[in-house]
């Protein structure tokens, strides 16, 4: 009648929680003595493989005198763990020398989620406590000069490898604090990378290539995670090593291998809420820095119109991204952004300001099963009375998903001679006219 097997199951269970919580103890302990130990005035004497050696041996030394348990395997892992606390990001750092995943997500100390191959998994990872968790993300803020508490309780940060970062603590946070870490590895995506990927195929690479150095201005759209920030960098490398660049971000992750690059960053208000400075303020302030091109991160707000009045006063060939589904509904995003300025300005004088200044927009979507794509590559020609004409050049054409659950498709040429083909000419760059030819460009 009764089910006794239950008892053994639930003896496991404790016996293995308590040599977790035995294990977290003695990992403290020596954690603890490890910094009573460490004359922090000398650290910055020592560098780089010295340092890690002298440290290494330290923790060897007080595991030797902490506990004869530890098998040699479980002492190595003990001394790496004590190392990542002490001078890492702690738990996280098993996760940051893994190069397969892209995203890092993490829903209270308990909960840590990632992406790794465009799909999202439950890791093993965890943290001790809410405290833990909230100490590594004020070692990950504090070093880029920012702060995350109760009267600031959002933040906005980035990693020494240039890695997004955003973390939310409660009381807003309801179940402890949550952090998501977008990686940017030190080697970041290239064009060929991303061609080998079927992004995109060598025909839009090559119109996308010519819109550059013919200066064009270009407006990358797309949603959260399809891959903006890695297109911008990419199309970035098509910029003449001669141009001066004026970078404007809120955390910067932008990676120009330009020489002549200035890179502005937003700040956030202190304590006291007061020395923020907005996107808004270093757009204004990057016109008078003689800057040749302008990229915005990203527009989010009263900047956008900032950003349109320069590209349509002489700093040709610049970009900025923003978050939009499809290249129209980047146009109505941007219009509403405008709004966000404070200025009330009739709708065609809106749309005039952005038909003048924008030539492509390139929409990059992530598709189901994790694969990124541009999905379209959009000309705005111009004004008809008060609505901005839009042409589709290239487009990806979604045709259900494969064995895998990931989507499939064709890339499509529309057969549309692009008008800022008399700009590229004009620069002297010629394409063959082969490759707007009405067509099926790639299956994938």
């Amino acid at each position: 009648m009764y089910n006794f097997k239950l008892q053994p199951s639930t003896t496991k269970m404790t016996t293995a929680e308590s040599a977790s919580a035995e294990y977290d103890q003695l990992k403290q302990r020596i954690h603890g003595k490890l910094i009573g130990k460490l004359d922090l005035s000398k650290v910055g004497d020592l560098q780089g493989d010295v340092f890690k050696r002298e440290i290494r041996g330290v923790v060897e030394m007080l595991c030797d005198g902490e506990s004869n348990l530890l098998n040699r395997s479980e002492r190595d892992r003990l001394v790496e763990e004590i190392l990542d606390e002490t001078f890492g990001l702690g738990p996280l750092e098993l996760l940051l020398k893994d190069p397969t995943i892209s995203d890092i997500l993490i829903n209270g100390p308990k909960n840590i989620y990632c992406e790794r191959g465009g799909k999202m998994e439950k890791t093993n990872v965890v943290f001790r406590d809410n405290a833990h968790l909230l100490q590594i993300i004020d070692r990950i803020v504090s070093k880029v000069g920012r702060r995350v508490d109760e009267t600031c309780p959002m933040v906005d940060a980035r990693l020494e490898d240039g890695s997004r970062v955003n973390a939310i603590i409660p009381p807003l946070a309801l179940d402890g604090a949550a952090m998501s870490i977008r990686r940017f590895g030190s080697n970041p995506l290239k064009l060929e990378d991303l061609l080998n990927y079927k992004a995109f195929t060598p025909e839009m690479v090559m119109l996308l290539e010519g819109a550059m150095k013919a200066r064009l201005n270009i407006v990358i759209s797309g949603g959260t995670g399809s891959g903006k920030t890695t297109l911008l960098n990419t199309l970035s490398s098509f910029i003449s090593n001669e141009d001066r660049i004026v970078t404007i971000e809120d955390a910067a992750e932008i990676q120009l291998q330009q020489d002549h690059v200035v890179r502005l960053e937003t700040r956030p208000p202190n304590i006291e809420g007061k020395g923020a400075v907005s996107a808004t303020d270093l757009v204004k302030n990057c016109l008078r820095m003689r800057p040749e091109r302008i990229i915005i991160g990203e527009c989010r707000g009263p900047e956008t119109l900032d950003m349109l009045q320069a590209m349509n006063t002489g700093h040709e060939g610049s970009l900025t991204t923003t978050h939009a589904n499809t290249p129209r509904d980047c146009i109505a995003r941007m219009e509403t952004m405008i709004m966000m300025s404070g200025f009330d300005l009739p709708v065609k004088a809106m749309r005039t300001q952005i038909a003048s200044a924008v030539d492509l927009v390139v929409q990059a979507n992530r598709l189901q099963g994790g694969p990124r794509k541009i999905t379209r590559i959009t000309e705005i020609c111009g004004m008809e009375n008060e609505t901005i004409v839009m042409q589709d050049i290239f487009k990806f054409e979604k045709q259900g998903v494969d064995e895998n659950g990931r989507a499939k498709g064709r890339f499509i040429c529309t057969g549309v001679r692009p008008k800022c083909m008399e700009k590229l000419e004009a620069m002297g760059i010629k394409l063959p006219a082969s490759i707007f030819r009405e067509r099926v460009m790639m299956e994938d």
